[in-house]
C-alpha cells in the first residue's frame, strides 16, 4: 500500500512542480522542494522493486529507517498544516489599536500578487474599523526597487488610508525582524502618546482619588492566510500583547506550494527558538 502511495505522491509531486514552473516561473523560492519531495518517493518505489527481485540483498535496515523516515515525516507535516489552517480560520478581529501590515516581495513595476493582496485587505479593514493605526513593516531587499514598507505607504495612501494612520518600519528583512522592529515602533509610539495625554491632562486637587489602568492594546498582524499562524506565533514570541491574525486570500494554484513552504520555516523557526 504505501508503494502505490509513494508512486502517485511522486507524480503529483512532478506534475505539481510544472504547473507552478509555467505558472510563476522558475524563480518561485523553494520550487526545488517538489523535485526533492518526488526523488525520495521514486526511492521508496525502486527500493522496494528491488528489495523483491533481490530479498536477500537489501539489508532490513535500509527498508525499515526510508518507511519510518516517510512516515514520520508525513504525521508532522500533517500536524503542522493543520496549525496552519486553524491559524488562518480563527483570523480577522476587528477593532484594533494596531495592526501590523508584513511586508512582502516588491517587484520594478510595484507590488507582487501576495502583497498587493495583503494591502487591499488593509484598505478593506481601513474602512471598517476608523481608529487603527497601521504599522508597515518590511525592508529592501537584495532584488527589489525601494523598501516594501515605502510600496506599501504608497499604495494605501492612494487607495484612501490617511497618511497620520500609518508608521514605516522600514528596516526589517524577515518575519521575525517584522515583528520585533514593529514592537519597538508601537512601544514608542505609545510612549510618546501618553506623554502628550499627561501634558493635555488638567491640574487634580490634592485628596485620595483612583486611577483607572488604560484599557490592554489590541494588536492585529496581517499577513497572507498561510503565514497567520507563524506571524502570531513569533509575535507571542516577542511579548506583543492581545495579538490577533487578519488574513489576506492566497493565489489558489500556489497555494499548495505555499503551505509546504510555509511548514519548513515553521519547523526552522521552532528549532531556531523564535517560536
Amino acid at each position: 500500500m504505501i508503494v502505490w502511495i509513494a508512486g502517485i505522491g511522486a507524480f503529483i509531486c512532478l506534475i505539481y512542480y510544472g504547473i507552478i514552473t509555467i505558472y510563476a516561473g522558475f524563480s518561485t523560492s523553494f520550487s526545488w522542494i517538489w523535485l526533492a519531495g518526488a526523488f525520495f518517493l521514486f526511492l521508496i518505489v525502486l527500493e522496494n522493486w528491488y528489495r523483491r527481485g533481490h530479498p536477500k540483498k537489501v539489508p532490513l535496515w535500509i527498508p525499515v529507517s526510508m518507511y519510518t523516515f516517510f512516515a514520520a515525516s508525513l504525521v508532522i507535516f500533517c500536524v503542522v498544516e493543520m496549525l496552519i489552517f486553524l491559524g488562518a480560520a480563527g483570523s480577522d478581529t476587528g477593532r484594533m489599536d494596531y495592526v501590523i501590515v508584513l511586508g512582502a516581495r516588491v517587484r520594478e513595476e510595484g507590488p507582487s500578487n501576495s502583497l498587493r493582496v495583503r494591502l487591499d485587505k488593509a484598505v478593506e479593514y481601513s474602512k471598517s474599523n476608523p481608529g487603527t493605526i497601521f504599522i508597515l513593516s518590511g525592508g529592501q531587499g537584495l532584488d527589489e526597487p525601494e523598501a516594501e514598507a515605502s510600496v506599501m505607504y504608497d499604495y494605501l495612501l492612494a487607495h484612501g488610508v490617511p497618511a497620520e494612520r500609518m508608521a514605516l518600519e522600514n528596516v526589517s528583512t524577515s518575519t521575525v525582524e517584522n515583528i520585533a522592529y514593529s514592537k519597538v515602533l508601537i512601544e514608542h509610539m505609545e510612549k510618546e502618546r501618553r506623554e502628550e495625554l499627561q501634558k493635555q491632562r488638567p491640574s487634580v486637587a490634592p485628596g485620595p482619588y483612583l486611577e483607572v489602568e488604560e484599557k490592554p492594546l489590541q494588536i492585529g498582524i496581517l499577513t497572507s492566510n498561510y503565514h497567520v499562524f507563524r506571524a502570531k506565533k513569533i509575535g507571542e514570541k516577542w511579548g506583543l500583547p492581545n495579538l490577533h491574525g487578519i488574513a489576506a486570500k492566497s493565489d489558489l494554484i500556489l497555494f499548495p506550494h505555499l503551505c509546504v513552504r510555509e511548514c519548513i520555516a515553521i519547523l526552522k523557526d521552532q528549532l531556531m527558538g523564535n517560536m
